[in-house]
């Protein structure tokens, strides 16, 4: 095992931005970087021996400053869509900015944990990224200090954990943005890819991706990812869910949530002989399958277009802390925030 870094590039500020290898004994390999805590690249063998690279990305530091894709980042510290762009807590309302029409979308586009700079300290084969905030910054409570720990073992796993503690009672909901395609970044579209999600319902949106509060059953709906299915194998169906976001952009309700990790989902593609299985203690995921992606250029000059990456964001659901029936991912002076999520890697034949 062993970190390898380099500089990446710069901020607008003109602070160094570094980029850093974690390699383990297969020589798998996943670079991440102190800007955004962005994983950057996964680098494995598919069932052929040939390399292949993961995840969709930039190779510099330059477009990450700009992009709204959010390509690997952490993202925080509330991630996905809170309704008016409003919660309270104990009765103080706190606002945030109106970056989704009347909504909020990820905090802050321009000062979010995805467009920081992290401090880094790394060790034999992970990375620890860690951001102050203060008190009221970009409308959210508590003086917070946060961090995300990238760890690559020797079976393929790329552990992801999350810390934050805040001096005030806060809402928290850190997740990874990453777009997945196991054929290769530059492959295509992922079409082909399966997809089995433990979830038996799903939180059903309006118009602009906010939740309407109901737990709705997947089953009978092109929801249904209980049994592996292709990727799009339901996008033409007549169905409201899927023409109000162009395609899948849900948090579905995981099976059997009690804080403890288990297996959420898996994608495979057989093309590559790559499977993705997805752990984690947390109770939803997004499901997203990069409606809106278009991008001229990328790693290695390619161009990426939409549902060319698929997004497994583990998290608390979306408006979770304006949503009675949702579970809460609060914290305070007592209660720090520690999740942990888990991707782990294997080919098949």
């Amino acid at each position: 095992m062993s970190v390898t870094s380099r500089k990446f590039g710069t901020t607008k500020k003109g602070e160094k931005i570094t980029l850093y290898t974690i390699t383990n004994k297969c020589g798998t390999e996943a670079d991440v970087t102190d800007f955004g805590a962005i994983l950057v690249a996964f680098r494995m063998k598919d069932k052929n021996g040939e390399v292949k690279d993961l995840v969709l990305g930039f190779d510099e530091a330059k477009p990450y400053l700009k992009d709204g894709n959010l390509f690997g980042a952490t993202v925080g510290p509330i991630a996905n869509r809170t309704a008016k762009a409003k919660f309270s807590i104990n009765g103080t309302e706190y606002r945030l900015k109106a970056n989704d029409g009347e909504n909020n979308l990820h905090t802050s586009h321009k000062k979010g944990f995805q467009k920081s700079l992290f401090k880094a300290v790394h060790k034999e084969n992970s990375v620890t990224f860690s951001i102050k905030k203060e008190d009221l910054s970009m409308g959210h409570p508590g003086n917070v200090n946060a961090s995300v720990t990238y760890t690559l073992t020797d079976d393929n796993e790329l552990i992801i954990a999350y810390r934050a503690t805040s001096d005030k009672e806060t809402y928290i909901n850190l997740t990874n943005h990453s777009y997945f395609n196991l054929n290769g970044h530059d492959s295509g579209n992922i079409f082909h890819e399966k997809v089995q999600i433990n979830a038996k319902a799903f939180t059903p949106v309006v118009k602009g991706a906010i939740p309407t509060g109901e737990i709705a059953p997947v089953e009978g709906t092109p929801m249904d990812f209980t049994t592996e299915k292709e990727v799009c194998r339901d996008f033409t169906y007549a169905y409201d869910q899927i023409e109000l976001v162009n395609g899948y952009d849900h948090n579905f309700v995981l099976d059997n949530w009690d804080g403890n990790v288990r297996e959420i989902a898996k994608v495979t593609d057989d093309n590559s002989g790559i499977r993705m299985h997805v752990l984690t203690d947390l109770p939803g995921v997004q499901f997203y399958t990069g409606n809106w992606v278009n991008v001229e250029s990328a790693k290695g000059g390619v161009a990426y277009g939409p549902r060319q990456g698929l997004c497994l964001e583990t998290q608390y659901f979306p408006n979770a802390a304006n949503e009675e029936k949702f579970p809460k991912s609060y914290c305070g002076p007592e209660n720090p925030y520690e999740t942990v999520t888990i991707y782990r890697f294997e080919t098949v034949k």
